[in-house]
């Protein structure tokens, strides 16, 4: 092989001890090229340096032991299809017999008289009680140059060649037909033929900056670490050398949203001038007045529309703080000057409920708006182009090919963590590089912020309207059923009105889940002498729109439903909410479904009703949604309970894969590479100085690099 070729190139199967065999069953596991391998970290470790007496030995420890073959056999026992094979090994303070299981032709690997290592987990003789034994143990076999047992030179024996026993030993995740040992064979032959054709791509000031090793010593050393090394640091990937490897994940990770983001300021957006006439009229028709902090963030907005860069900022705030009206202004702000305004939002029914929402406050300005979804029949594509439409909310069909508007200024994404950078740049290229407006739907943790919104601006409404009392959360058992319909009872007879949540729509044989159909007829039944509605997903939109409808003005009692209702219709006289099945919903579902009552002066409380059995992580959700109200702690619980990949879902989409780095365990090192990021692409934006980096970049972005030329 060249030196300095590309490893991503280099197949695995040249590698000593890959077989065409082999290379199948590595390929499951993602490996197909050098490159692959040297980033297929083990996924623990176990320190089997410390070699033991025989003697010295605890049962159901896990030991390492070094000795002399006295005898390697093959046993059958009889009146069974068993053949063992044994070896006796002695130490000079003692005897133990390995024993492996239906592998005859391991007796091929041993002779008596060998030096070896054996390490596993320490038994006693079934039969006899005393006596040291281990079932498949890993073994090493020592060079024939040993001549006799010393527990002191082995101990202290640095030979390199010993993989699988007295030392530090990698544990990777197998495939059938692989074993560990096998795998851990093929490494230690890779680290050692192609370790010096490992490129760093990182500056060198930076890594000296940030205290980091070279890329090289940290593959050898993550793969095979010195007896030295910290085994706890190597458990929790905090080691120096797992460190360098998660940093140069998220470094990579910076630099794209770095190049992003610094690609948008140099660009020529739209300088919205105004002299506030639809802004004015919008506010005086709101009915209620904005607090301080939306006031202070739409300034902020404001501030950005009128500069002639894009701009590209992230709302965040707590569930029913009013960040859709702040977007509404900023559309208001960008009809007036003649330009159209997008709302994308991830579903059908959220799309359809934001155009209940905001319909006829945008009529009253005298604006026109219109819904535009995938299953829409009647899309008003014509009226979109010619600019007829000042207002299209829809789903991601905005950002289909077909869909062409005549002037588009202003995209808000309600980004509800579920749409990507590519999403976000699609949606751009629709209009001459627009102002784009993320919300969330609820908070989301600062070093998230860092990963999937780091190329925008940001923020916070943390103010809830006035006269908002906080919502009293408490859980009960499914049993506790008589207490839950009397605090029902006393809440409409109050006059005030309820959410049942269900978390399907109707019984299924694949789970034993109470479900919304169901539920309705038992709370008819119950409650006869009050008025029971029922909406889920499946019924038609109209029909919900009217359903809503009927519920805000009075005429619905209780409504049983399933999450259609997690951003909906406000109703204020809703002060009460069960949550069935609450141990099956997500810590963000949960709270953002609360965030539906509370929304009046009134005291409102949230039922969580659980069913028994359910796990740990579900205990948790429910402990911190009856412990806090805060949508920022209750994001932080959220992110720490589910781990970073699974919270991150599609938002990754068109950003580099986290494969090592772990942005709850490395949230400094996040803070340390975005610095380090920002800074290189301020001096340096279009990497001259760094060939190689740059072209790590592309690959790690996989090819989106047009992403840094358009945002």
């Amino acid at each position: 092989m060249q030196r300095g070729k590309d490893l991503s190139d280099f197949p695995i199967q040249y590698i000593k001890g890959v077989g065409p065999q082999r290379v199948k069953l590595l390929s499951r596991l993602g490996i197909n090229t050098v490159k692959d391998a040297l980033y297929y970290l083990p996924y623990r470790y176990e320190d089997r340096s410390n070699l033991k007496k025989i003697s010295d030995l605890i049962y159901n420890n896990i030991e390492a032991i070094a000795g002399k073959v006295i005898s390697a056999e093959v046993i059958r026992l009889p009146g069974k299809n068993l053949k063992i094979f044994e070896l006796t090994v002695n130490d000079g303070s003692g005897l133990l017999k390995g024993k492996w299981f239906n592998q005859p032709f391991m007796k091929k690997n041993f002779k008596v008289g060998q030096e070896v290592i054996l390490c596993g987990t320490v038994k006693r003789n079934p039969y006899w009680g005393i006596g040291f034994e281990m079932d498949n143990p890993e073994y090493e076999i020592l060079n024939n140059t040993v001549e006799t047992p010393n527990m002191n030179r082995l101990q202290q024996s640095s030979d390199d060649s010993l993989i699988h026993t007295n030392r530090v030993v990698p544990v990777y995740k197998v495939t059938s037909g692989l074993s560990v040992r096998q795998i851990r064979s093929i490494m230690f032959n890779l680290i050692h033929s192609h370790l010096e054709d490992v490129t760093d791509p990182i500056p060198e000031e930076i890594l000296k900056r940030n205290g980091l090793p070279t890329l090289s010593e940290s593959l050898s050393c993550v793969h095979f670490p010195d007896k030295e090394t910290d085994i706890r640091a190597l458990n929790s990937g905090v080691s120096d050398f797992h460190r360098r490897l998660s940093f140069d994940e998220l470094f990579m990770l910076e630099l794209g949203l770095a190049l992003i983001k610094k690609g948008k300021v140099i660009e020529k957006g739209i300088a919205f001038k105004t002299g506030g006439r639809l802004l004015k009229k919008l506010i005086e028709i709101l009915p209620f007045r904005l607090t301080k902090s939306q006031e202070q963030v739409f300034n902020e907005i404001l501030e950005d529309m009128k500069r002639p860069h894009p701009m590209n900022r992230l709302i965040q705030g707590d569930v029913g703080c009013g960040k859709t009206v702040v977007a509404l202004m900023a559309m208001a702000v960008a009809a007036e000057c003649g330009y159209q305004s997008a709302l994308m939002v991830p579903t059908e029914i959220l799309a359809e409920q934001h155009y209940i929402n905001i319909h006829s406050i945008v009529e009253d300005l005298g604006l026109k708006i219109c819904l535009l979804t995938g299953s829409k029949k009647d899309r008003p594509l014509d009226k979109i182009s010619s600019g007829d439409i000042d207002i299209i909310v829809g789903t991601h069909a905005l950002i289909q090919e077909g869909v062409i508007f005549k002037n588009l200024g202003l995209v808000v994404i309600d980004e509800q963590h579920r749409f990507g950078v590519m999403q976000r740049a699609l949606l751009r290229k629709k209009g001459f590089n627009p102002d784009v407006l993320v919300m969330t739907a609820t908070p989301i943790p600062r070093t998230l912020a860092l990963t999937v919104y780091g190329d925008l601006d940001y923020s916070v409404i943390d103010e809830l309207p006035p006269n908002r009392m906080p919502v009293e959360t408490l859980l009960f058992s499914s049993k506790q059923k008589d207490t839950i319909y009397s605090l029902i009872r006393k809440e409409i007879k109050k006059g005030r009105q309820v959410y049942v949540v269900y978390p399907i729509i109707e019984e299924s044989e694949k789970t034993d889940l109470r479900s919304a159909i169901m539920g309705k007829n038992a709370f008819e039944k119950f409650f006869s002498d009050f008025t029971v509605g029922l909406i889920h997903g499946r019924i038609k939109a109209e029909e919900r729109e009217k359903i809503m409808a009927s519920f805000k003005h009075g005429e619905i009692d209780l409504l049983v439903c399933t999450t259609v209702i997690e951003v909906g219709v406000d109703v204020p006289n809703a002060t009460l909410m069960l949550i069935i099945h609450a141990e099956r919903f997500g810590l963000s579902q949960l709270h953002q479904l609360r965030g539906r009552v509370g929304r009046s002066s009134h005291l409102s409380s949230c039922l969580l009703i659980s069913y028994e059995p359910y796990g740990e992580d579900a205990r948790r959700r429910l402990d911190i949604m009856v412990r806090s109200n805060d949508g920022f702690r209750i994001a932080e619980e959220d992110l720490n309970i589910r781990g970073h990949g699974e919270f991150f879902g599609t938002r990754q989409s068109g950003m580099p894969d986290l494969r090592i780095a772990n942005i709850i365990r490395d949230a400094a090192l996040l803070s340390q590479a975005r610095k380090e990021a920002f800074s290189l692409i301020d001096k340096d934006p279009h990497l001259k100085s760094s060939p190689l980096l740059r072209k790590t970049l592309e690959t790690s972005w996989k090819g989106k690099i047009e992403l840094f030329k358009t945002g």
